[in-house]
């Protein structure tokens, strides 16, 4: 069984805590960690723009990693929201076999 990590920016903390409590009563994840306080520095509209954010970290089985993204740009108030898959290469057996139990499997 393989874990993904999926990495997303929202605008706001509420909206990170949203999307990830869907994700995970959806169980697509079975954990998101929300940080506040990122600023981010990006091109759109042809200028630089400079603006706080928050992010998720989001942890499910890499089957369902296609789920996720498409239902994250689903719930995303961002015209082209940050998504990203990141495999996990290694970790605690117990944490990564507890990822995928709680979540469900692809159907």
């Amino acid at each position: 069984m393989s874990i993904s990590f999926v990495y997303v920016t929202a605008p706001s903390p509420e909206e990170a805590l949203r999307i990830g409590r869907a994700l995970v009563e959806e169980r697509l994840v079975a954990c998101v960690n929300v940080l506040d306080g990122l600023r981010s520095l990006y091109w759109w509209d042809g200028a630089v723009q400079d603006e706080r954010e928050a992010c998720f970290v989001a942890k499910t089985r890499s089957e369902l990693a296609e789920a996720v993204v498409a239902r994250v740009r689903q719930l995303h108030t961002y015209e082209v929201p940050c998504v990203v898959v990141l495999p996990v290469a290694d970790g605690n057996p117990d944490f990564l076999d507890w990822v995928a139990a709680e979540t469900r499997p692809n159907s």
